[in-house]
């Protein structure tokens, strides 16, 4: 993997540049027009609203550069449709193996990683623990408490 490498899954991609638009061209202008807003107050020495105004437009600034610089070196993996082994871009069935739950997950790089959707990254406990080990496996994820045993029980 290259240095600063960002990983994607297409639909990860489709929304970052969504997001990279939306700044560019909806973001960028609200803020100008709160600033010029805020200077036809008067005073901008002792003005929160300028100075609010340029807080989040130093905030959009920053984000347009991040998001460019991602979607600069972006590699985007491909949705694996069958496979012996976990891969970027798998969905895997794991079951805790001490309280027989049943999770699925979708392994993520990263930049994409949400929790809430069970997409996680592959540089996360879990996600490190899984890749590369094939159904039926039984991993040990270290947590908080001690270790967790998961048991792959299924690949898509």
């Amino acid at each position: 993997m290259a240095e600063n490498e960002t990983i994607l899954t297409a639909e990860g991609l489709k929304q970052l540049e969504e997001e990279l638009e939306v700044y560019k061209t909806v973001k960028r202008k609200e803020v100008a027009g709160r600033i010029k807003q805020a200077i036809d107050f008067g005073d901008i020495s002792e003005n929160s609203e300028y100075d609010d105004a340029k807080d989040e437009q130093a905030f959009i600034e920053t984000r347009i550069i991040a998001l460019e610089k991602m979607l600069g070196n972006v590699k985007v993996i491909r949705d694996v449709k069958e496979t012996d082994v976990v891969t970027l871009g798998a969905k895997v069935l794991l079951r805790d193996v001490e309280f027989d739950d049943e999770e699925e997950y979708y392994i993520v790089g990263s930049v994409e990683a949400d929790p809430d959707t069970n997409k996680i990254s592959n540089e996360s406990p879990v996600g490190r623990a899984v890749l590369g080990k094939s159904k039926g496996s039984i991993v040990n994820v270290s947590a908080p408490s001690g270790f967790v045993q998961y048991q792959i029980l299924d690949i898509s």
